[in-house]
């Protein structure tokens, strides 16, 4: 394996080719991210929705959620989350700032579009109709969870995940085989995804789902009667409550996260 200081210098040194990269091979590249994570989040629904038990419940999806992560770094995709450690790269001089937020903004839409489009498409596959509708209703019951988060909730949730997304990457860097790569990303995705951490790329797959769920009668009808919630609840579950609510603090508690760890790794 490499050191983490021999992880962090080619890390660095990548930074150059990557705001280098044309915007349409990148924004491809971060639609693929986004879908990537939204594969991961889509199947640890499914795993766990029948699971009444929370801890096992979490345990389940964290065991099949880290798929998306080994994905993404094994494809050579773009996800803004682990991007968030290039400021490594502005700190060391190898971008400025400006391209700095040029490249997270292009990665930020590129993982947003990927996400909706996986979201989308699921539910018109009719995944959600497994258990007799207990997944849509369950797809629902996550997405209001995260809605009805308070700022500072989400914000620290949000710092806490990206921590262990960027040690993830920097890890498997430092790992020369795939093995080793794919053990890095497992083992602390399923930490955050235990803990309860929220990733703002994660949440576009799972509160646009929640939202499409809701507009089915069936899925809130199921809602309501496992879950015990009301009509007047689940009116929080709108396009407030996915961008202001939970994307905004989320987004800037994974920059935080992601750009502390980095910097204090490099000094």
């Amino acid at each position: 394996m490499l050191s983490m200081k021999e992880a962090i210098e080619n890390y660095v040194e990548g930074c150059v080719g990557k705001v280098d990269c044309p915007a349409y091979k990148l924004f491809m590249k971060a639609i693929l991210a986004g879908m990537m994570i939204a594969f991961g989040a889509s199947a640890s629904n499914v795993a766990a929705h029948a699971v009444t038990n929370v801890g096992l419940s979490r345990l389940v999806a964290g065991c099949v959620f880290p798929v998306g992560l080994m994905m993404v770094v094994l494809l050579g995709a773009e996800l803004f989350t682990g991007d968030c450690l290039m400021a490594m790269g502005n700190a060391e001089g190898a971008c400025t700032i400006l391209d700095l937020i040029k490249f997270l903004f292009v990665v930020y839409v590129g993982n947003f579009v990927g996400s909706i489009l996986l979201a989308v498409v699921n539910v018109i596959s009719g995944q959600l109709n497994y258990s007799a509708g207990l997944l849509g209703a369950y797809t629902i019951k996550v997405a209001m969870g995260k809605v009805n988060m308070s700022f500072g909730q989400a914000l620290c949730s949000g710092i806490l995940c990206n921590i262990l997304v960027c040690a993830a990457v920097l890890m498997a860097m430092c790992a020369r085989d795939i093995v080793g790569k794919l053990f890095a990303c497992f083992f602390t995705i399923m930490l955050f995804v235990v803990a309860g951490y929220e990733h703002c790329i994660a949440n576009m797959y799972y509160i646009p789902a929640g939202l499409i769920a809701a507009r089915n009668q069936n899925y809130v009808q199921v809602a309501m009667d496992t879950y015990g919630y009301t009509a007047d609840q689940l009116a929080s579950l709108n396009l407030y409550g996915f961008f202001v609510k939970n994307l905004v603090p989320v987004t800037i508690g994974n920059i935080i996260g992601g750009a502390v760890l980095g910097l204090i790794l490099l000094y």
